[in-house]
C-alpha cells in the first residue's frame, strides 16, 4: 500500500480547513453538507460529523474542505479528520452512500425564487461564464464554491459554498471583488447579492 499524504491548507474562515489528498475527490461539481442529516448521503461526510466537532464538510474537486463546530480548536480535531479522511481515501471507498442520489449534482437552477428573463439570454451567459472562469477557481482556491442562481433587474444572485458560505470575508468577496467584475464586463449588472 502506498503511503499517502494528505496536505492542509488554511482558508479565509479560520473555523474552516481544507484537506487535499492528492487525488481527485468529486468528479465533477461540488458537494456541501451542513448538518448530519445531509451527510448521511456520504459515508465519508457522515465519519467526519460523528465526529461531533464538525459543522459543515464540503467536498470540491480535489480537496475537502471540514467547519469546526464553535469553540473547537483545529489542533484537536485536525488529527480526527485526518485518520477518517486517510482510511477512507486508502481503502478507496465509495464517497457516496449507494442508491442514494449523492453522486447525483442537483442542478442549483430552475429555482422560481431566482427565474432568469429569456430577454437576458446573451448577459445571462456573459455572467455565467465569467463565474466559471473567473470566479469559482479563485474561491475554489479558499475552500469553497460558488453557483449563479439567477439575474433579475440588473441584480446577479449567486450562492456561497463550503469554507465560503460562513465567513465574514464571504460577504465583502461578493460585494467587492466579483460585484466589480461583473459591472466591468457586464455594463447590464448593478449589483450582486448572496441569495
Amino acid at each position: 500500500m502506498r503511503g499517502m499524504f494528505i496536505e492542509t491548507e488554511t482558508t479565509p474562515n479560520p473555523a474552516t480547513l481544507k484537506f487535499l489528498p492528492g487525488e481527485q475527490v468529486m468528479p465533477s461539481g461540488t458537494r456541501e453538507f451542513a448538518s448530519p442529516e445531509a451527510a448521511e448521503a456520504s459515508p465519508l461526510a457522515q465519519a467526519l460529523f460523528d465526529l461531533g466537532d464538525v459543522t459543515g464538510v464540503f467536498f470540491g474537486r480535489d480537496f475537502v474542505s471540514v467547519t469546526a463546530a464553535p469553540g473547537v480548536e483545529w489542533p484537536s480535531l485536525k488529527p480526527q479528520v485526518l485518520s477518517i479522511l486517510l482510511d477512507h481515501f486508502v481503502s478507496q471507498a465509495p464517497l457516496f452512500a449507494p442508491g442514494s442520489a449523492g453522486e447525483i449534482a442537483v442542478p442549483a437552477e430552475g429555482d422560481d425564487q431566482f427565474a432568469d428573463d429569456p430577454a437576458d439570454a446573451d448577459v445571462i451567459e456573459q455572467i455565467k461564464d465569467l463565474i466559471e472562469t473567473r470566479v469559482r477557481p479563485a474561491v475554489a482556491n479558499d475552500g469553497g464554491d460558488i453557483i449563479y442562481r439567477g439575474f433579475r433587474e440588473g441584480v446577479v444572485y449567486l450562492q456561497m459554498q463550503g469554507a465560503c458560505s460562513g465567513c465574514p470575508s464571504s460577504t465583502a468577496t461578493l460585494k467587492n471583488g466579483i460585484e466589480s467584475l461583473l459591472k466591468h464586463y457586464v455594463p447590464e449588472v448593478s449589483e450582486v447579492r448572496a441569495a
